[in-house]
């Protein structure tokens, strides 16, 4: 079972998609207008357009681990960008999972590699919520700090110049944090959600250019 069986499952998805609708991938090829962008985490098990029961077009999607948004990250800031600015989209959707392998290997202190660096900020998190994770069991710290740090990666997609932009000229647009759990297939709703520059700290706010 190598490659090859991919081309396969390829033909019958494409089998599938056409039976019900032999227009499909014609009005694909012509368009993309979705409404929503989502960040997520580069898992496997974390399938962005299936689990939201999306088609290919419906959803923008820029993945990584452990769903980071870095400020200098020139790739999802090109991702945004083009997502808020070009395709308009009306929701920027953080979607972190449960049981995280990044979020896990923060939380150790074993030496990982390159990806260390990329993991550094949640470390960060780790410190400023060190009581709270204190007296929690394992497993709990783990999905706790999933969940710390789906609310951080919304604050920072909303920290960013391109949406602060979009809310200064007055573009609709949402940034929400949900989670994902692996044993049910069910999101939960983080409440984090920043609909303007009065839902940001203060000190992340920005005066629009002239």
């Amino acid at each position: 079972m190598g490659v090859e069986r991919l081309f396969g499952n390829n033909a019958r998805w494409v089998e599938r998609k056409t039976a019900g609708d032999p227009d499909f991938f014609h009005r694909l090829a012509t368009q993309q207008t979705p409404e929503f962008l989502w960040i997520g985490c580069s898992d496997s098990r974390v399938p962005a357009n299936e689990i939201v029961g999306l088609d290919p077009g419906e959803l923008f999607v820029h993945r990584n681990v452990a769903n980071m948004v870095i400020a200098s990250d020139l790739n999802l800031l090109t991702v945004l960008q083009y997502a808020v600015d070009i395709l308009r989209v009306r929701h920027v959707i953080v979607g972190g999972h449960y049981g995280c392998g990044g979020v896990k290997a923060a939380l150790s202190h074993q030496a990982f590699g390159l990806i260390d660096n990329w993991l550094r900020p949640i470390k960060k998190i780790i410190a400023a919520h060190a009581a709270d994770l204190a007296g929690l069991s394992d497993d709990a710290q783990v999905d706790r700090l999933c969940e710390l740090n789906v609310i951080a990666q919304a604050s920072n997609v909303a920290a960013t110049t391109i949406v602060q932009d979009a809310w200064a000229r007055g573009q609709d647009l949402q940034v929400h944090g949900w989670i994902y759990a692996l044993e049910d297939g069910h999101l939960r709703d983080l409440k984090c959600s920043l609909s303007g520059p009065e839902d940001l700290d203060e000190v992340m706010r920005l005066i629009p250019r002239r």
